[in-house]
């Protein structure tokens, strides 16, 4: 496959990566790939699908911008290049290469079919995750990306995937244009970000409140019948919930609860994400980060004053995700600010988590009872979305253009997969 620029002529061959030939080309690709959540630095080329590139580093998925003081958080993804695109049964990496066989890797993308459920219909369909797009700065604008997404959008149709997704962010109108306009995806859903830091002290639980950790198999049971309606929801949950990185899910009841009124719980499952991302908040001035570190210097020498300190979130730390998130009756809220409490002491054994932080539908109402702090959240994703293969346009018949995802309004719950964050 050749490419024609006005300039000169480029060969761009696209292939499979392959580990021990393309890995250190790759990681330093995506070091060159600067590209941050404001689109300031945006490049269309450069826009990526479930990425947005930030400032640096191996792997990385986006900056998010926080809503303080011009703050940013960077997320950096690390280790294993497969890791989020692995437990899916069909997945790929491609690379595009300049030159002859053996030459310059200037393009990546990752791609994996998974079986999600699609919330009101209470189906499951094959959908197409397109993660990780990198262009090299010095080859943009001569159609990699292009030929990057569309390779990978037929690999994914040819395993039988009939709708594709990617994420950008909505101040990254690079990205957004590039999706909306050359790929043909529509923005779809909206996810908000949460997070809230570690502290040294221990959260207390009320005594009102039971905490339970369930099995994975009584887990299972419970999603299931709790997880209606829902869209995005694996095919595979036991097994992510039975997963090594999966360090349990937790149930919240009332003691005693009052006869008279509904019922109240409330469900989470806590991941182990500090394996495959490191955080870093930039942007601070210099004065928040005296301050602070005043706080934990004060906190290591008087811990019996308790004070609030925060962790140096201004270096790489990492976090654990929530999900699975669910609440119901009166009490519901109250119940799960009490299972954030247990993550978060769940976290405090682990020196290397920061933040506890969850992704959340917008409309979803547990996102106003998950414990964040501003600095640490964001709402900038965009899920995009598109139907692919012949019948990607309007036939004119109600039944068939019903099972078009695209106009399907949002279920009630969204699930997001800690294994692809």
């Amino acid at each position: 496959m050749c490419e024609e620029n006005n300039k000169n002529t480029m060969a761009i061959r696209v292939r499979e990566f392959d580990m021990e030939r393309d890995l250190p080309a790759v990681e330093d690709l995506e070091r060159r790939c600067q590209v941050g959540l404001s689109g300031d630095q945006a490049e269309p080329e450069a826009a990526s699908t479930v990425d947005a590139d930030d400032d640096g580093g191996a792997k990385k998925r986006r900056k998010k911008k926080a809503k303080k003081q011009g703050m940013s958080l960077y997320v950096e993804q690390i280790g294993d290049p497969f890791a989020r695109v692995r437990h899916s049964p069909d997945y790929v990496i491609l690379v595009a290469e300049h030159g002859d066989d053996g030459g310059e890797v200037v393009g990546v993308i990752k791609a994996c079919v998974r079986t999600v459920s699609r919330g009101k219909k209470k189906q499951f369909a094959k959908v197409a995750c397109l993660l990780g797009l990198r262009v090299s700065p010095s080859h943009r604008r001569l159609g990699i990306a292009t030929e990057l997404v569309q390779r990978a959008e037929a690999w994914c149709e040819a395993r039988g995937a009939a709708h594709a997704t990617m994420a950008t962010t909505a101040s990254n109108s690079a990205s957004l244009a590039l999706f909306t306009g050359r790929f043909g995806y529509a923005p779809f859903r909206r996810p908000v970000f949460l997070g809230h830091p570690v502290h040294r002290h221990r959260a207390r639980v009320p005594s009102a409140h039971r905490v339970l950790q369930l099995p994975p198999q009584l887990a299972a049971a419970a999603y299931a019948a709790l997880l209606s309606p829902a869209e995005f929801v694996p095919a595979d949950l036991p097994a992510l919930l039975d997963h090594k990185l999966t360090l349990g899910t937790y149930l919240a009841v009332e003691r005693g609860p009052d006869p008279s009124l509904p019922p109240s719980f409330a469900l989470l499952s806590v991941w182990d994400a500090t394996r495959s991302l490191r955080l870093r908040v930039g942007g601070a001035k210099p004065l928040l980060r005296a301050s602070l570190a005043a706080a934990r210097a004060l906190d290591r020498h008087a811990p019996w004053l308790r004070v609030p300190s925060l962790p140096d979130v201004f270096r790489p730390f990492g976090t654990y995700l929530l999900y699975g998130i669910r609440m119901s009756g009166p009490e519901g809220p109250a119940l799960l600010r009490s299972l954030c409490r247990q993550a978060h002491n769940v976290a405090r054994n682990n020196p290397a988590c920061a933040v506890v932080a969850a992704d959340l539908g917008p409309d979803d109402p547990a996102a106003a009872a998950v414990p964040h702090w501003p600095s640490f959240s964001c709402d900038e994703d965009v899920w995009c979305v598109k139907k692919l293969g012949s019948t990607a346009h309007s036939t004119g018949n109600a039944a068939a253009d019903d099972d078009d995802w695209t106009t399907l309004p949002p279920a009630e719950f969204l699930f997001v997969d800690p294994r692809e964050f």
